[in-house]
């Protein structure tokens, strides 16, 4: 089983954790194809209308998320490491090609555990300094993150490929 790397810092990452009855194959689908990030990675009554993945190492992760009002945020970064069914690190600190972004804000690290009855799964949103923390805090991370997951879990039963 793969293990986080590193610990938790409070003071720079926000955590959600939350054993959830998904198989961990099927979250690790929801996370790594684009049809099905595309169903539940933005929190409504946000939609994700564009997705882009390249599965591997400086491959690219890019979401375009659409607020109610229309407007369009596109984010971008790049895959640091992966290991199937068990975690995903990423990262909008890289694009593609772990080329340098011009606006780093997290680092991900999502990691899926067997557990009684389901999956232990574990995102840590890692940031620079206190002031990202904060402003992913005021965003909304854990209603958002925790929103977020409850719709990946919705749509869990119907992902098949």
């Amino acid at each position: 089983m793969a293990k986080e790397n590193g610990k938790s810092d409070g003071r720079l990452d926000l955590v959600l954790t939350r054993v959830v009855n998904v198989p961990r194959a099927l979250i690790w689908k929801a996370w790594t194809q684009p049809k099905h990030v595309k169903k539940w990675f933005t929190p409504a009554p946000w939609t994700t209308v564009d997705c882009e993945i390249d599965l591997r190492p400086g491959g690219i992760f890019r979401t375009v998320m659409r607020s109610p009002d229309g407007q369009e945020h596109t984010n971008v970064g790049c895959y640091l490491e992966l290991i199937e069914h068990e975690k995903i690190v990423w990262t909008d600190a890289l694009g593609p090609g772990f080329r340098p972004s011009t606006k780093p804000f997290l680092t991900a690290i999502l990691t899926f555990e067997d557990h009684a009855g389901g999956t232990r799964y574990t995102a840590r949103a890692m940031h620079k300094d206190d002031a990202d923390r904060q402003k992913h805090a005021d965003m909304g991370f854990d209603v958002g993150w925790s929103k977020a997951l409850d719709q990946l879990i919705a749509i869990a039963e119907h992902i098949k490929e």
